[in-house]
C-alpha cells in the first residue's frame, strides 16, 4: 500500500502536515466524526483548528482518499474505505457503525425500478437495527 505522501500526490493534493495526519488516522479504520479526527490531529501536530478539518476532510474526499457518510440524525462520518462501493449498519441506540459488504457483489449492487435516464454505478444503503450491546442493555431492562 502507497505511503501517505505518495497517496496525496497521486491523488493531485500537496503534501501537508494536517493532511497526512488526517489520512493516518482515517487509515487506522473505523467512522469518525469531525471533533473525534480533530482531537486525534492535535494529538499529532499540537495545533490544528477545526475549520483546517473540514477543509482537509473535503480535499480527501473529492480526491477519492475519504468518504463522507450522513447517517439520519447523525453528524457526519468518514471513513478510508473507498472505491469498493460497502455500505453500512447503524445501531439506532449508541450510533455505532460497521461496514457490510455489496448486498449482491457488483455495483451498484441494486437495481432501481426505474433509473429516470441515469447512468446508475453506485447504491448507497444503510441498514439500521441493534448492536449486541444495546440488545444486551434491552434485554437486561425488559
Amino acid at each position: 500500500m502507497p505511503h501517505g505522501e505518495d497517496l496525496l500526490r497521486e491523488h493531485g493534493l500537496r503534501v501537508t502536515k494536517p493532511r497526512l495526519a488526517v489520512l493516518d488516522i482515517l487509515t487506522e479504520g473505523g467512522h469518525l466524526d469531525v471533533e473525534e479526527i480533530a482531537q486525534r490531529a492535535r494529538v499529532r501536530l499540537d495545533s490544528v483548528s477545526t475549520q483546517a478539518i473540514y477543509d482537509v476532510l473535503g480535499a480527501l474526499s473529492r480526491a477519492g482518499l475519504a468518504r463522507r457518510l450522513e447517517p439520519a440524525g447523525s453528524s457526519a462520518r468518514y471513513e478510508a474505505r473507498v472505491g469498493d462501493n460497502h455500505h453500512h449498519i447503524v445501531c439506532r441506540g449508541c450510533g455505532e457503525i460497521a461496514d457490510v459488504d455489496c448486498a449482491v457483489g457488483e455495483r451498484p449492487c441494486l437495481t432501481p425500478s426505474t433509473s429516470h435516464g441515469f447512468q446508475l454505478d453506485e447504491a448507497e444503503v444503510t441498514f439500521w437495527g441493534l448492536c449486541p450491546a444495546c440488545q444486551k442493555r434491552h434485554d437486561d431492562e425488559a
